[in-house]
């Protein structure tokens, strides 16, 4: 049978588990960035989650949800380092062993990072190989439950937990931003913002190298594109998936893209404006607003979502001195 799609009640049921043990991250402001967005914006600031993204939400959250058997067999996932960092700490914390598929050249920094939460590391050739059939193998010999890294009920409704947190904090907004790669926060926004604040206008934003979900919302079905290759790698997805797109078309305003170049720019205005770490994926929603992809009013109530700021140190030196 096909899986059910999450709903809000989910993300609520999502947030009692999270209370405690994710980090409430704070909601910044800068009176630069909103002159330069002729808006009031809010930044759900998940760089500053636990492992440094707001992958831990939904990893911990699926993770929760399995049986003593099935917590016994272990847990694999793939992920180009956010979701493996947190499904590698996610584990950790409930006692539960894993194996992450990444690819040969993610981030040196995230790669030690999943080690050094524990996780068993397997890497593969992300141009030649794929990584679901490589964690699907590795599934079959051990038993291990699959965690994918969006496309699974307990994932969207952990990531959605921090458009919530951002609701509940500031109140209705006009528009919301989100970062998409596969989809799970982007999705996980959409339920939350449509029971809390249902009048928000909600972006999906994608590098310009990899808009499969701006394709597939065009197309009205999941479109599937060689892996891009862009400075958000944790957005360097080939296609949607299967629960994330049904969520996205029916909810979603527009999906937008940024480039590279826009990227690393605001990459520099959050280190020299707000003093804080970005990386390259976790900008992506704050480029479009920050380079108006959008005619907004000036005035409006922008909440955007930074998605994470794991970036290796010599790259990110490299990207805001330039």
């Amino acid at each position: 049978m096909p899986t059910a799609l999450p709903t809000y009640s989910d993300v609520v049921r999502a947030s009692e588990v999270l209370a405690g043990v994710a980090h409430r991250t704070p909601v910044l402001t800068s009176a630069t960035a909103d002159a330069l967005a002729g808006a009031r914006l809010y930044f759900k600031a998940e760089n500053l989650q636990r492992m440094g993204a707001f992958k831990f939400r939904g990893g911990y959250f699926a993770i929760s949800q399995l049986s003593p058997g099935q917590r016994a067999a272990g847990v694999i996932t793939f992920s180009s380092g956010n979701h493996a960092q947190a499904i590698a700490l996610s584990a950790r914390l409930q006692g539960v062993q894993a194996t992450i598929v990444m690819p040969e050249d993610a981030p040196a920094a995230k790669k030690a990072a999943t080690q050094g939460y524990g996780g068993n590391v397997v890497t593969y050739d992300r141009y030649k190989e794929d990584r679901e059939a490589v964690a699907r193998a590795i599934q079959e010999k051990t038993g291990a439950s699959l965690i994918p890294p969006y496309d699974h009920p307990d994932v969207i409704a952990g990531q959605g937990t921090a458009a919530k947190e951002l609701f509940e904090e500031v109140g209705d907004l006009d528009y919301l931003f989100v970062c998409l790669g596969g989809g799970g926060l982007l999705s996980g926004s959409l339920l939350s913002a449509k029971a809390l604040s249902p009048s928000c206008k909600v972006y999906g934003v994608e590098p310009e190298a990899g808009n499969d979900g701006q394709q597939s919302l065009r197309k009205g079905e999941v479109v599937r594109i060689p892996t891009p290759k862009t400075l958000a790698d944790g957005a360097a997805t080939t296609h949607l998936g299967d629960l994330t797109f049904p969520i996205i078309r029916e909810h979603v305003t527009d999906i937008l893209t940024v480039t590279d170049e826009q990227l690393a720019q605001t990459m520099r205005m959050f280190a020299e404006r707000m003093k804080i770490v970005v990386e390259p994926t976790g900008c992506l929603a704050a480029a479009a607003v920050l380079n108006k992809r959008v005619a907004i009013p000036e005035g409006a109530r922008v909440g955007v979502i930074l998605s994470g700021g794991n970036v290796d140190l010599a790259n990110y030196g490299r990207l805001v001195a330039a």
